[in-house]
């Protein structure tokens, strides 16, 4: 009778060990796998030299025939005729700097109508700001589209 009793004490802790053996090998799997980063994507304006490759240099012999130099003749330097914008008072030139560009809204509120969208890195004429100077009304200057967007979605920029 005793036997039996060790038996079955020692076949029940037998069976303890396996289960937790098992389970902390399982862990342990599952931890490896989770533990190791994936690899870092690389897109094009990551960086410069994935995506444009050097053109290769080639030796071109050049052979001139005649030794007589041409004589240029000066050209006139186009003159540029275009004039900056005049902003108008109190405003300022800003550019968004939220990465994936920012929508324009009718009023300054987060639930007003959405008018437009201004796009990341783009220069904006600032026109004025709300009472509590969290909204800002901008002008684009490529479309002279007008709305309002947060005030920290932009930032001023140097004239």
């Amino acid at each position: 009778m005793v036997s039996g009793l060790l038996k079955f004490i020692l076949g029940f802790l037998l069976a303890i060990a396996v289960l937790v053996g098992s389970g902390v090998a399982v862990a342990l799997y599952f931890m490896n796998r989770t533990s190791i980063p994936p690899a870092r994507p690389i897109y094009a304006n990551d960086s410069p030299t994935v995506a444009t490759p050097t053109p290769k240099k080639t030796n071109v012999k050049t052979t001139s025939t005649s030794k007589t130099s041409p004589n240029p003749t000066p050209s006139p330097t186009p003159i540029s005729t275009e004039t900056p914008e005049a902003l108008p008072p109190g405003a300022y030139k800003g550019r968004v700097t939220w990465s994936e560009g920012v929508s324009l809204r009718a009023a300054a509120q987060q639930d007003a109508e959405r008018v437009g969208s201004v796009a990341f890195n783009e220069q904006v004429i600032v026109l004025e700001a709300n009472q509590d100077k969290s909204w800002v009304k901008i002008r684009t200057e490529g479309s002279k589209q007008e709305g309002w967007l947060k005030i920290g979605n932009i930032e001023k920029v140097a004239q």
